[in-house]
């Protein structure tokens, strides 16, 4: 690294919940140096400046607003800028940033490594790009096909005053929401999972703290071909095939499936639940949206985009 002997990373916005996994998780990662803003100058946009041009990686843990603002100061500074972790929704779907799921093809671990700026998915997309995406690819789902994605998370993904709601016991067990069909998340959902159709997105929130399920249903007669349940399953597993963190998971026998037993990990587990007698199924991702649907994924991508695996493996 050009700056110092170990790679310098500062979380602008490490108070918040995202911020705060980073923080814990980057703690416990070695040959990395964590920076923070002197807290009397929190605010002060020079001392931000200063600290940015001095450190090798910044994360934005910020609303949109300001996650642009601090983009644009950091690229301000020319050569001594730093490479930028986004984990707002300031810009997942700007081409000029890198999208942050290097499972999404065999080429994007690369482009994450290679990009100056990464822009980290939304918990939500994480999942249903997961499924979709390598669907779409093999030919098994067209991309104008009419597609609805439900989901339910843990109330965490929900900012400060959801969190305090729940906590404080005046939120309800379980609600919908998003339902002007507008949700943040969708353009990438769309985008990256290789949709010309805009698609049906439901999110809920069940009263408990954290992990999710994304579930996609298929009518199979509605598909070129009508597959079967298995071929769906064998698309995702040759995608995935070799993944460190993305598993498909055989789902004989199975017929319930609960959210938070990936709580506290970057793992995501794929499912594909299949009637083939009914011509449908039903997709599935499990994922902890604390983990690989945040600050997990922040990590994963952040040791791709300072090399810090082949660091440390040649340090072992």
């Amino acid at each position: 690294m050009a700056k110092g002997s170990l790679p310098a990373i500062f979380i602008d916005g490490e108070a918040g919940t995202t911020g705060l996994g980073i923080r814990q998780r980057l703690e416990a990662l070695p040959g990395i140096v964590l920076r923070s803003i002197d807290p009397a100058r929190r605010k002060d946009p020079e001392a931000k400046r200063a600290l940015m041009a001095e450190v090798d990686l910044v994360v934005l843990c910020l609303p949109d607003a300001a996650a642009k603002e601090a983009a644009a100061m950091a690229a301000s500074l020319g050569q001594d800028a730093p490479k930028l972790l986004d984990a707002s929704t300031a810009h997942r779907v700007d081409p000029a940033w890198a999208f942050g799921f290097p499972e999404l093809n065999p080429a994007q671990a690369a482009r994450v490594a290679a990009a100056q700026n990464v822009a980290n998915p939304g918990c939500y997309p994480t999942g249903g790009i997961a499924l979709l995406r390598p669907l779409v690819d093999a030919g098994l789902l067209p991309p104008d096909h009419p597609v609805t994605v439900n989901a339910v998370s843990g109330y965490s993904g929900g900012g400060k005053a959801m969190i305090e709601s729940y906590e404080g016991g005046s939120a309800p067990a379980f609600e919908l929401y998003g339902l002007g069909l507008e949700h943040k998340h969708v353009p990438e959902l769309q985008l990256y999972s290789g949709l010309t159709r805009r698609p049906i997105f439901v999110p809920s929130v069940g009263h408990y703290r954290q992990g999710m399920l994304v579930s996609i249903p298929l009518h199979l007669d509605m598909l070129p071909g009508t597959p079967r349940a298995s071929q769906l399953e064998a698309a995702l597993a040759a995608h995935y095939a070799g993944s460190e963190w993305v598993k498909v998971v055989p789902t004989a026998g199975s017929a319930k499936l609960e959210p938070e037993a990936l709580n506290d990990t970057n793992a995501m587990e794929l499912r594909v639940f299949g009637n083939d007698d009914r011509h449908q199924a039903v997709l599935v991702a499990r994922l902890d949206n604390l983990g690989k649907g945040a600050s997990g994924a922040a990590v994963q991508n952040i040791r791709i985009m300072l090399n810090l695996q082949a660091a440390q493996a040649a340090a072992a």
